[in-house]
């Protein structure tokens, strides 16, 4: 677990020193227009999160290894050609191989980091929602420290090459400490060699177009799935709508980093209490629907602007109530 805790960290390093500066790059440095910005943007969240289902299914078949090493391989060449892309054309094909990437890797380690969390859960007998907030929580400080260091970069005057090698770097030190350390499938130690065997192997009993069918006739999932697919569309506003917010507010992006950073603090700050909390008061259901709630108070302050200096207030109010959320 804590490789995969170290990696989910590393990664978002890597990904956050280049993200919040792309729509700026694309509109300021390469002058796309607004919705040909929107357009790339849109295409990369649909290459990463709307292909889950493809790392996943691999992840199914062939083991979270390979699929981990094939994306951090692809994201390494994805912003190394980000940083020297000029045209649309070929701005496009960069953001959807750094998309890809993600969607292979991100549920490899995400469905890894799950099965880990069960197999504390089971030796230890603590609730696997705690394991699972320590991960979040590590992602979420390498949400924290990427856009410092992509900031960093470009007021050093390296620029958004510069960033998107820097990125590169981070996901060349993720694949060679991956491919050292990232064992197959484990063992669940502390429990019988039977349950441990179907810890380990049960997400991989039936890949292919049987597992497939499976998922599309679980009703309750595929709900689930459609609202969180409501939260995805939400969160991305931190990316397409946050930084327009922030421009029209205040005459420039200064900010923006800052508010990511916000962002990340208050998880890696607030997620083990509030998680801890939650799990002893609040049902899953009632968190799910409060959590959702409070993202639409979020997105409900934004047009409250009031004039004058105070301008930023609104977006800082989307930013927490959206992080709390």
């Amino acid at each position: 677990m804590r490789l995969l805790t170290a990696t989910q960290f590393a990664f978002n390093i890597g990904f956050y020193a280049v993200l919040p500066y792309l729509a700026t790059h694309l509109g300021s440095g390469l002058g796309m227009a607004g919705w040909l910005v929107g357009l790339v943007l849109g295409l990369r969240t649909f290459s990463q999160q709307g292909l889950f289902v493809v790392g996943g299914a691999l992840t199914d078949r062939y083991g979270p290894r390979p699929v981990v090493l094939a994306g951090c391989a692809l994201r390494i060449a994805g912003f190394g050609w980000l940083a020297f892309a000029g045209s649309t054309a070929t701005v496009i094909a960069a953001v959807l191989l750094i998309g890809f990437a993600a969607a292979l890797f991100s549920p490899a380690v995400e469905s890894e980091a799950a099965r880990e969390a069960v197999r504390h859960e089971r030796a230890t007998g603590s609730p696997r929602a705690h394991v699972l907030a320590l991960f979040s929580a590590a992602g979420q400080a390498g949400a924290f420290l990427g856009p410092l260091l992509g900031s960093l970069l470009l007021l050093l005057g390296g620029g958004f090459r510069a960033a998107c090698l820097a990125g590169a770097l981070v996901f060349v030190a993720v694949l060679a400490g991956h491919a050292r350390l990232m064992p197959h499938r484990e063992r669940v130690r502390g429990v019988p060699e039977a349950e441990a065997e179907t810890a380990a192997t049960t997400p991989t009993a039936q890949p292919g177009r049987p597992a497939l069918r499976a998922v599309f006739a679980n009703r309750a999932f595929l709900l689930l799935c459609l609202a969180y697919s409501g939260y995805l569309v939400a969160y991305n506003q931190l990316y397409l709508s946050l930084p327009v917010e922030v421009q029209r507010a205040t005459g420039s992006e200064a900010a923006l980093g800052w508010l990511f950073a916000l962002s990340s603090l208050l998880v890696v700050a607030v997620q083990l209490p509030l998680t801890r909390f939650s799990a002893r008061r609040i049902a899953p259901r009632t968190a799910l629907i409060t959590g959702l709630a409070v993202v639409a108070a979020g997105f409900a302050a934004v047009p409250l602007t009031p004039a004058g200096p105070r301008g930023l207030l609104p977006a800082a109010t989307f930013v927490v109530l959206l992080t709390l959320g």
